[in-house]
């Protein structure tokens, strides 16, 4: 899995219900289930989050007789792209609960920025303060972050989203 989506599906369940709920006129009942699905949904963001934002990232180090310095960016990383975990939930179209990297939200240099840390070999190279012609290499530990972050979470999120639809079709009948 790619970093980027994450969807919680009831397969049909939910078309099912919305039908349902549309037909017997229920807008209180679908806001409320689109605001537990969020609900069930919202440990998952705040555990990525966590997770970017705690992210070690290691370099080889200087070499002797090379210069260093502070970042000349006030642009923290990590920060940055947990910024851009974003959640959303639709209850018409393909409904269920989504959580996504919003590509949109990160400066231009950063959009692939999240897949690159997500790597399976923990190596982001990047050039030296944007200067092509000089790259570092850096470790990121524990590479995969998003897959184990979310693997940790999806099968509380499917049964959460199986007891809410199965909660609100016992309240329509």
């Amino acid at each position: 899995m790619a970093v980027g989506s994450v969807q919680i599906l009831g397969t049909g369940q939910l078309l099912e219900l919305q039908r349902k709920l549309r037909a017997a006129g229920q807008e209180n009942l679908r806001r409320n289930m689109q605001r537990r699905i969020r609900r069930a949904a919202e440990p998952l963001h705040a555990d990525l989050v966590a997770t970017v934002s705690g992210l070690p990232i290691r370099s080889a180090g200087r070499s002797a007789g090379k210069r260093g310095g502070p970042s000349p960016t006030t642009r923290p990383l990590r920060a940055t792209i947990a910024g851009a975990i974003r959640i959303s939930v639709r209850t018409s179209g393909a409904p269920g609960a989504r959580v996504w990297v919003d590509k949109s939200r990160l400066p231009h240099d950063l959009r692939n920025m999240a897949q690159t840390l997500n790597d399976p070999s923990g190596r982001v190279r990047h050039p030296v303060f944007g200067n092509r012609r000089r790259w570092a290499n850096q470790t990121v530990s524990p590479s995969m972050w998003w897959e184990k972050t979310v693997g940790k979470h999806k099968p509380r999120m499917q049964s959460e989203v199986a007891r809410i639809v199965d909660d609100v079709r016992s309240q329509l009948n």
